[in-house]
């Protein structure tokens, strides 16, 4: 070819830039277009009733604009704008806006289908880069000026026929603004503020669009700061910005251009529209959200939104999309699984350390805030380590295992998902935990024990026992400080018995009531090889627990390699 296929995009002539150096201190004007923008582009556009649900939705999380539709291009869009309005189903501080063409016959339309309404935005739109002027319109520029001028003193006639001046606000879209020369956008902009006249600043609205993404998000940022720099009525006017995800940079894009000097932000929730889609206003509010900003926005219940809009739309939510995502409270890395449970048991000293209410590792904000539960934070599958199998035990089941036994717990539960593979529950945890730990039989059963007073040497206690091993019935004695270590004593005074240490031992309440049951946990270690050999034992006699705790551990040796 004799050009290169692609190029990179010219920068933009800023002589001062000053966007990097600010900080957005406050929520944008959120405008949600999942009802026109976004329902245009599904597979299956929603019906009358469905747009109905949806739209109760968007005033339920706290939209205070939404467009609603495209009266003049469909009977259902015009009925859908008369059941609000006739209805009285928009809220008093809730405005509808409504897009239409630059056409005679659709702005008379569009303008009879808001008839009732209380302070509504009529849009309009015209495309003013060279790529459409020249190629879908075979226009110059200045015949695309010409057009939305024109179109924008149409809108008005209709408007002031209808007696509606002074009460609807008008919405000018540059469609394909990043990709136009911005000096002919300011002078187009101009031209229609013009043509508009005296305005209210939240009633003349530039919306200036990234229709297909093609630059960087600073790039685009620094289209919005020159324009603002360039156009001369900011005061009369609400600089928007609407962007597209071709390169998958539409958060970026829109929060750069609010530090640029953009003060609205046209979206969808999830991100629904043409191509790879619009802005998703869930991802970027919720940022705002976790940066400590008062977003106006409420997604405290994500799982519902995600339903609504999954039934809308027919589009299911990607699992790790963010926020609204199965898996993104979801840590299937061990060491991942470790760091989230120390974190959540040091929320208090990172709380003080950081001054701030919420700092958990891989967790940048609290599930709690969108509806989800800690629970729900760590899966176990063959990747996962001993912190997070301990957390599910800890949380799900109050099982707190000694640290040094977490890593044998890990293990077992690993070699399981190696065979099995896949995923595992809390349940089926549990399962596998009891199975290998608890109240293990083998070759040593403890039969009977009998206590008798102290030896007189400083022990506190001594145990008759008698143990079956292989059937056979043995009879020893031991003393100890304890019914655990004195039993311990009898055994290692048994030549049938591999030699061990006691090394460590605890003991827990399951439960809080009369008929809860004991947990201990007994760690012994081989002489022969120098393993640390773990079994837990539960019964509800405590010290009936930890001997069978012991048992379990023996046991568990004579079977480990």
């Amino acid at each position: 070819m004799k050009y290169p296929k692609y190029v990179y995009p010219e920068p933009i002539p800023l002589k001062k830039r000053t966007w990097p150096e600010r900080q957005i201190t406050k929520a944008p004007v959120w405008t949600s277009v999942d009802l026109r923008d976004g329902n245009q582009a599904l597979p299956i556009p929603m019906n009358p009733e469905t747009k109905l649900d949806y739209f109760k939705l968007l005033v339920k999380i706290g939209f205070k604009e939404i467009e609603v539709g495209f009266p003049s291009a469909s009977q259902d869009d015009f009925d859908f704008v008369r059941t609000l309005i006739e209805q009285g189903i928009v809220p008093d501080d809730v405005r509808i806006s409504v897009l239409t063409q630059a056409r005679p016959h659709l702005i008379e339309k569009t303008v009879e289908a808001l008839k009732g309404a209380r302070n509504p935005i009529i849009h309009c739109y015209v495309a003013t880069s060279d790529l459409h002027g020249k190629f879908v319109f075979g226009r110059e520029r200045e015949q695309v000026k010409e057009m939305a001028v024109q179109g924008t003193q149409m809108i008005k006639a209709a408007v002031e026929a209808a007696g509606m001046s002074g009460k609807a606000g008008y919405e000018f879209s540059p469609e394909e603004f990043s990709d136009s020369d911005l000096d002919f956008v300011i002078d187009l902009c101009k031209a229609v503020k013009e043509a508009w006249g005296s305005s209210a600043k939240q009633d003349f609205i530039l919306n200036l669009p990234a229709t297909v993404e093609r630059r960087p998000p600073n790039q685009y940022a620094d289209m919005i700061e020159y324009f603002c720099e360039n156009y001369p009525y900011l005061d009369e006017t609400t600089i928007s910005v609407h962007a597209h995800n071709d390169q998958g940079c539409a958060v970026a894009a829109t929060e750069l251009s609010l530090l640029a000097g953009a003060e609205r932000v046209e979206g969808t929730i999830f991100g629904h529209g043409e191509r790879t889609g619009n802005l998703d206003i869930s991802t970027i509010a919720l940022n705002l959200f976790s940066r400590g900003i008062d977003t106006g926005l409420d997604f405290s219940n994500m799982p519902e939104v995600v339903k609504t809009v999954e039934d809308a739309s027919g589009i299911e939510v990607h699992p790790r999309h963010p926020y609204a995502g199965q898996l993104v409270f979801t840590a299937f890395s061990g060491s991942h699984q470790d760091a989230i449970r120390k974190g959540m048991v040091e929320r208090e000293k990172t709380g003080e350390y950081f001054k701030q209410g919420w700092k958990v590792p891989y967790l940048h904000i609290d599930p709690a805030d969108v509806g989800r539960a800690y629970e729900k934070l760590i899966r176990i599958n063959s990747q996962s380590g001993k912190g997070g199998v301990a957390y599910i035990l800890e949380k799900e089941f109050g099982i707190f295992a000694p640290k040094q036994m977490q890593p044998e717990i890990g293990s077992v539960v690993q070699d399981y998902l190696d065979t099995r593979g896949g995923e595992i529950g809390a349940d089926e945890l549990l399962e596998i935990f009891t199975s290998s730990f608890v109240n293990i039989e083998g070759r040593y059963t403890l039969d009977s024990m009998t206590r008798k007073a102290g030896n007189g040497k400083g022990d506190d206690i001594s145990v008759d026992i008698v143990i079956d091993i292989d059937n056979t019935k043995v009879e020893l004695c031991g003393h100890g400080n304890g019914p655990i270590s004195a039993v311990t004593h009898a055994l290692q005074k048994c030549p049938e018995v591999p030699e061990f240490v006691l090394e460590d031992f605890s003991e827990r309440t399951l439960g809080r009531d009369a008929n809860a049951k004991a947990i201990a946990f007994v760690g012994i270690r081989r002489n022969s090889d120098g393993r640390l050999i773990y079994g837990a034992g539960e019964h509800s006699n405590i010290d009936r627990a930890a001997l069978i705790a012991l048992f379990s551990a023996l046991n568990r040796s004579t079977i480990i390699d």
